[in-house]
């Protein structure tokens, strides 16, 4: 189907709806949090009214442009700016890239489609925020921004950030707009329908508030700290534009600028404010310290050293940091006892000004934006200690500019025992538009309230500013202005909050229930499902086996022993009393031995007296190679299907005569029909559900395919398993294929590989013993329930192997 045409009605109210949207959601981003719960229920509206795949593609495309244009028409003016090409240069760009930087809203459309054909409207709500947040957390965002950031203007709504950070604030603006459009769509309908989603709806910001007083209450009810606040001096110099200062007055003569307008305003934070230490902002000393590359930078290192000891109290500034694999964006910190303390590196390089993926790097880029850095990333979050005026020992997580906008990097640094945030930034890209250094600064204060940290954040030329635990600025600066800001916040042990102990689990959760859903559906489509009328399942011609009781009882031992085998070891497996080798041949070796050989066995013995069973004239005629026996069916007296399907589903023909024949058929009831039909017989009663007729209801399918199940799923979790094995012993994906050659490489993985089929084998026997224990139960206590509960084991059975099994290996790399 084609999208729709922007003439035709749909095509109407999809444009409508996504510039309504747009335009509320920009004056959401501007500070009006309150349009936050209703600005998309215009595009939600449209959305409902587009029937196709492509149709939701297209409006998730046309949303994603038109709130880049609405809520980051500043970004185009500064990438108008940076790459020297003009303000409608940059916006073009801006919104050419706008779905890969906002790709939630495809994601969000898309998904939020699908779910509604595939599992309702009740489900549709929730699987879109999931798809929005995931997104988020599965595609980093350049800016990192998420629409949770627009409560921040709320002081009460902004402090459930420490429960699920913004992303969970992000998924109940979502909920909430999703309560109100669908209260318009039922307007004209039973108040009930209108009543529940509005209740819904207005049930978000409800909680949100109640939350963020007692949250508020909490923090307010702690125990001050016996230490006097920390005190710090940010100084926020306003001199930008480097290269134009450079060009006027020469890179010495600048570099001696700034440093002597530092001297003098942190003299002043120190000595007439009484300041515990003094923070810079990012890269203001643009020369590699403590490495000094000449003479005169050797010189200046000594300089500011010496002014830190005549301070008495610690610096912490942006410089440059390098080793044998390049430069980095540093803060160093130095003491006044001991001198330069270390670096941090920055973690989040900003693409395209700091660095240039490699895959995109070259000689024509360089050539056209040859000022693009070439730094390193860092390692991730650190932790120094800064020892204040009066001796106390504080250690502060630092951070440059982007790095405030992961919230990750925060949490980590929380873990690691950080008692405060020191944070400095150089915005001046963004003076041209002031709405990029808001949201800066908005972001940054989140990272406070999700990890109750104080932080000290100090910037070029705005915003400067000490925000405390809750996200208030209690002392800041305002664009473009020279100023000292002196912080004094508490510090001390903060406040465990979820979002430390489980970290950003927002998104993962959110991925996992999508991922749910999935399942969910691959189980309708491909998964098991209910014969309505089993005895109608195709009954002749039919490949069966003809079984001497002797075989019977042959085949269906070594089936036994084969199938016991494999509960043992999946017993084993579970209480780990190390009776199974640990050595990956010897266990090979065991499960062919004890499981292979003997289930091969079984099946050869079914070969040996496997027929062709067709009805033909009234004759059931077996036929095997070139022999050939034929049997009236008059002549057959009964047909009874064998209670133990042992070595499989069967039944037992008596002829008129005495004589038995035992046939191994998949569906031995339809077999019973057919066969009675075809003398004329009444057609047999309803008779009570044994066993063997609950099994044959439950067709398997797809996912239930032995290739599927045993080779496909085995080398999915294999993959992962064996790459971490070869970074561990030997350091890289590739490490025994660089080292040993290929042939060792796919040794190594076909042992790994085999290694992981043995425990599906194991897990999915385990598993279907359960199904069978449960079947039997059911039949023996609630026979008019036992094919629902065997319809629900095979699906239980199903996830538990799907899903479960990636779970653990999932637990055991990340977790474990």
């Amino acid at each position: 189907m084609n999208p729709p045409s922007l003439l035709s009605r749909p095509g109407v109210h999809l444009v409508a709806g996504v510039l309504a949207s747009a335009a509320l959601a920009g004056l959401f981003a501007r500070g009006a949090w309150a349009l936050g719960f209703l600005a998309f229920v215009p595009w939600l509206r449209s959305l409902d009214t587009t029937r196709s795949f492509a149709g939701a593609l297209l409006s998730g495309w046309g949303m994603s442009v038109a709130f880049t244009a609405a809520a980051f028409g500043w970004f185009g003016t500064a990438i108008g700016s940076y790459a020297q090409v003009g303000t409608p240069a940059g916006m073009a760009v801006l919104l050419l890239a706008a779905p890969l930087l906002q790709p939630q809203f495809i994601a969000f459309a898309v998904v939020r489609h699908a779910a509604g054909r595939r599992h309702g409207r009740a489900l549709r709500a929730p699987a879109g925020a999931s798809a929005w947040v995931a997104a988020e957390w599965l595609l980093p965002k350049l800016l990192g921004d998420t629409l949770g950031y627009g409560l921040y203007p709320s002081a009460l709504l902004r402090q459930a950030a420490d429960v699920g950070g913004t992303a969970g604030l992000t998924v109940l603006l979502l909920l909430a707009n999703e309560g109100l459009a669908s209260a318009f769509a039922h307007r004209a309908g039973r108040v009930r329908d209108v009543a529940w989603p509005l209740g819904l709806a207005a049930l978000v910001p409800l909680l949100l508030a109640g939350y963020g007083q007692a949250a508020l209450s909490r923090l307010a009810d702690r125990p001050a700290p016996a230490e006097r606040p920390m005190r710090v001096g940010l100084v926020q110099s306003n001199i930008t534009d480097y290269d134009r200062l450079r060009r006027e007055k020469g890179a010495e003569a600048v570099l001696r600028e700034v440093l002597d307008t530092h001297y003098a305003m942190s003299y002043d934070a120190i000595e007439r404010q009484h300041a515990d230490a003094v923070l810079w902002t990012e890269t203001v000393y643009p020369l590699t310290f403590g490495h000094p590359k000449t003479e005169a930078g050797a010189e200046l290192d000594q300089e500011i050293v010496g002014i830190v000891r005549a301070a008495g109290v610690p610096f912490v500034f942006g410089t440059y940091d390098t080793d044998a694999e390049g430069e980095y964006n540093a803060a160093a910190f130095v003491d006044p006892g001991v001198g330069p303390l270390g670096f941090y590196r920055k973690t989040r390089l900003f693409a395209f000004t700091e660095y240039v993926p490699a895959w995109l790097d070259g000689e024509l880029l360089r050539e056209w934006l040859p000022w693009t850095g070439t730094w390193r990333p860092g390692t991730g979050a650190r932790v120094f200690p800064l020892r204040l005026r009066d001796g106390r020992e504080v250690p502060v997580l630092p951070m440059i500019c982007l790095d405030d906008v992961d919230t990750g990097l925060a949490i980590d640094g929380a873990r690691l025992g950080a008692q405060a945030i020191v944070t400095m930034s150089n915005d001046a890209w963004f003076t041209a538009d002031p709405l990029g250094m808001a949201m800066h600064q908005t972001a940054a204060a989140f990272r406070s309230i999700e990890t109750r940290l104080p932080q000290f954040r100090v910037t070029s030329n705005g915003h400067s500013a000490a925000i405390d635990r809750t996200g208030t600025v209690v002392a800041g600066t305002k664009v473009g202005e020279r100023t000292l800001v002196i912080g004094d916040l508490p510090v001390g042990e903060p406040p465990a909050t979820l979002m430390v102990r489980w970290g950003d689990w927002v998104g993962r959760v959110a991925a996992a229930f999508l991922v749910l859903l999935a399942a969910v559906a691959a189980f309708r489509a491909w998964g098991p499902r209910l014969d309505d009328a089993p005895a109608d399942a195709p009954a002749l011609p039919a490949t069966v086996a003809v079984l001497p009781p002797l075989a019977r009882a042959v085949a269906g031992l070594l089936r036994a022993f084969a199938r016991g085998s494999l509960l043992w070891m999946a017993a084993a497996f579970l209480v780990g009393d190390g009776s199974l080798p640990s050595n990956t041949l010897a266990l090979i070796r065991l499960f062919t031995t004890l499981c292979l050989v003997p289930e091969l066995a079984a099946w050869l013995v079914l070969r040996a007296f496997a027929a062709r069973a067709t009805l033909e004239s009234e004759m059931l005629v077996l036929t095997q190679g070139r022999q050939r026996l034929a049997f009236p069916v008059t002549e057959i007296a009964e047909v009874t299907p064998w209670r133990v399907p042992v070595p499989g589903a069967g039944a037992s023909l008596r002829m008129a005569s005495g004589e038995r024949l035992h046939l191994v058929h998949a569906h031995p009831a339809a077999l019973a029909r057919v066969l009675t039909d075809a003398r004329g017989g009444a057609s047999p009663t309803a008779a009570p559900l044994t066993f063997t007729t609950v099994r044959t209801t439950t067709r398997r399918g797809w996912l239930d395919h032995p290739l599927v199940k045993f080779a496909g799923l085995s080398f999915l979790l294999a993959v992962p398993a064996f790459v971490l094995h070869q970074n561990i012993n030997f350091g890289d994906p590739l490490g025994e294929y660089h080292a040993y050659g290929p042939a060792a490489y796919l040794t190594g993985f076909a042992l790994w590989w085999a290694s992981w089929a043995i425990g599906v084998v194991v897990t999915a026997a385990a598993l279907r013993a359960v199904t069978e224990a449960g079947t039997l139960l059911s039949v023996a206590a609630r026979p008019r329930m036992a094919i629902a509960v065997r319809r629900g084991l095979e699906r239980l059975g199903l996830a538990v192997l799907y899903l479960g099994m990636p779970a653990w290996l999932a637990f055991r790399i990340y977790g474990g």
